[in-house]
């Protein structure tokens, strides 16, 4: 489901009108309509703040890959995959963090997060400070970091 559609289910479930949620997001009402018709797509803080307003994590707003590792966020392909303990392919870490069931090497999130958001950045034509702030909305909410 695109950005647009999610954003529209979100405010109808919390009974809110374009004015409303608009209002709460500090922009006009005319933005939030862009939003709706998939004219434009808010950035990274825009959409932490509607994250924040209706209580939604942020990663179902993101239009997220149906496969990613759990401790980067890659996007992970067939050739990408880690290994469980039996040497299995996984589809939940990519084999730069995980390796027959154990994590390739010991990090913080944040060491993440300055080791990876520049590749992210230059692989996706982002700035540097939108790729930390994407990054630091999501990885909190993967496998690895949620405990942590």
């Amino acid at each position: 489901m695109a950005f647009a559609e999610k954003l529209i289910a979100i405010r109808r479930a919390h009974h809110l009108t374009q004015e409303q949620l608009a209002a709460k997001l500090f922009v006009t009402r005319q933005a939030v309509s862009r939003w709706e018709r998939g004219e434009v797509t808010p950035g990274i803080d825009m959409m932490k703040l509607i994250a924040a307003v209706t209580g939604e994590p942020l990663s179902h707003l993101l239009e997220m890959p149906e496969h990613y590792c759990q401790s980067c966020g890659m996007i992970l392909t067939p050739d990408d995959c880690g290994t469980d303990a039996t040497g299995a392919a996984t589809d939940h870490y990519c084999k730069w963090c995980y390796d027959h069931g154990q994590y390739t090497y010991e990090t913080t999130m944040e060491a993440m997060i300055e080791d990876c958001a520049p590749r992210l950045a230059q692989n996706t034509g982002m700035s540097l400070d939108e790729a930390v702030s994407l990054m630091g909305a999501v990885l909190p909410q993967l496998e690895r970091w949620r405990a942590v």
